[in-house]
């Protein structure tokens, strides 16, 4: 084992042949996914110059090893080489414009306006022009600014006057003309000075979120794609609602604990409570939303949310470098308006797998265990499963239907996909239904 940490990373290499001899190893940071791989059975942990089949790696280690690394046909990886095309921010809006533009020409308005769940966004310097003109078109209006590849809502800020936003064009006017003209495929970056210029994203901000007790949340979930060529995705049925810690106002929008609900930023607020948290299971939140109006309501919005997952994955299917080797872990960020209409925020490669209380500590251990069951590197699986513990297959080169689907559901243009969003969980269940146990295997 060899591991290089920080707060959020970990890379961790393990094998799953039961042949391979134990080595000692170091470990410098508690984190879920390696008290998951630990628990494995017949999985052994590896030096850093020993083979292995299995890599959990951070993107850093991806981005320097990868195209250096021969792998067998059995290895798998947890990211694919160009994941950034969906969780960089200002690529996954270039693509979803891309590919809105694309159903418009091919399918008509109707069929490109089920696209239209992401907030109007501009990538600045480039686009500033652009932005410029929108914000005067939409005066008094709340924007909100993010650095495209920071997590954890560093540098992000809140904005209603342009002089807030100033010193990126001040600093950008004095570059020599050859620098301003040049863009890295990865990310724009401004020299001058030792100075390091972000490529940003202007964000129209969603100025009437839905609110529980005043205060504002989103939901995190996560979707896994085990393939891009042909695209097969799985949405995990367990989730989490991130609540402010502070009640929801727009009086003053330099507040991160009213307005940002990271629980990275939500945790230092004055007042957090660590026992209480900050989070609600998404079971009880969709419970909350089912008796504050109606079955049919919730289900409608859980159409819609799926309509983003599937939607989104198929904006990049043709621009992200598919690998038989790969595979990935998204963290979907999704807010809700009062009008209950879902908007994507972003999406996360590394979603935070370190636990804020011991209800998030044990449920992202259930999506880790049953990530690793849909890798499958066990080869227990037939490959025509619908289900694998907590997840759900939603799309396998085309939509896939819940098993209770009606003729009617079947002939129409509208597919109720397979998913099960805040449902019951039985993975324990399904999983013995699906599994004989392994020699020394505890039950799950």
């Amino acid at each position: 084992f060899v591991g290089t940490f920080n707060n959020n990373y970990v890379d961790v290499w393990f094998l799953s042949r039961e042949e391979r001899p134990c080595v000692n190893y170091k470990c410098g940071l508690l984190n879920t996914i390696q008290d998951v791989l630990r628990q494995r059975p017949g999985w052994t942990e590896v030096k850093e110059e020993g083979e292995w089949d299995f890599n959990w790696c951070d993107v850093a280690w991806l981005r320097e090893n990868f195209d250096n690394t021969y792998m067998e046909e059995h290895v798998r990886i947890c990211h694919f080489r160009n994941h950034y095309e969906l969780t960089r921010k200002n690529f996954m809006v270039k693509n979803l414009k891309r590919y809105r533009k694309h159903l418009e020409r091919e399918a008509g308005r109707s069929e490109a306006a089920r696209c239209d769940f992401f907030p109007q966004t501009f990538e600045l310097p480039g686009e500033y022009h652009l932005f410029v003109e929108e914000f005067k078109r939409s005066a008094g209006s709340t924007w909100i600014m993010k650095p495209v590849a920071r997590s954890q809502g560093k540098g992000i800020f809140l904005f209603r006057k342009l002089k807030d936003i100033t010193d990126w064009k001040k600093v950008r006017r004095h570059l020599p003309s050859e620098t301003r003209s040049k863009r890295n495929h990865l990310e724009l970056r401004c020299l001058s000075n030792d100075v390091h210029v972000e490529s940003y994203v202007a964000q129209r901000y969603i100025e009437n979120p839905y609110l529980i007790s005043g205060r504002k949340f989103d939901l995190r979930v996560y979707v896994m794609v085990t393939s891009y060529i042909p695209l097969k995705a799985w949405l995990y049925r367990d989730g989490f609602a991130r609540f402010s810690n502070t009640r929801f106002s727009l009086s003053s929008i330099d507040d991160q604990y009213v307005h940002l609900t990271n629980v990275a930023v939500q945790k230092t607020a004055p007042d957090y409570d660590p026992e209480k948290g900050c989070k609600w299971q998404i079971q009880q939140l969709r419970r909350y939303l089912t008796a504050k109006h109606s079955r049919e309501t919730v289900e409608t919005l859980f159409k819609e949310i799926d309509n983003i997952f599937i939607r989104s994955l198929l904006s990049v299917q043709k621009v992200i470098i598919n690998d038989k080797h790969c595979f990935e872990l998204y963290g979907y960020d999704i807010l809700l308006d009062d009008c209950l209409k879902p908007w994507l925020i972003e999406v996360n490669a590394s979603p935070s797998l370190t636990a804020s209380s011991q209800e998030d500590y044990e449920m992202k251990c259930r999506v880790l265990e049953d990530t690793l069951h849909v890798v499958d590197m066990e080869a227990r699986l037939t490959g025509r499963e619908k289900r694998v513990g907590g997840y759900d297959l939603m799309w396998n080169d085309g939509p896939v239907f819940r098993e209770d689907a009606g003729p009617e559901t079947l002939s129409s243009s509208c597919f109720t996909a397979n998913t099960h969003l805040g449902c019951v969980n039985d993975r324990k269940r399904q999983l013995r239904q699906m599994f004989k146990p392994l020699p020394g295997h505890k039950r799950i």
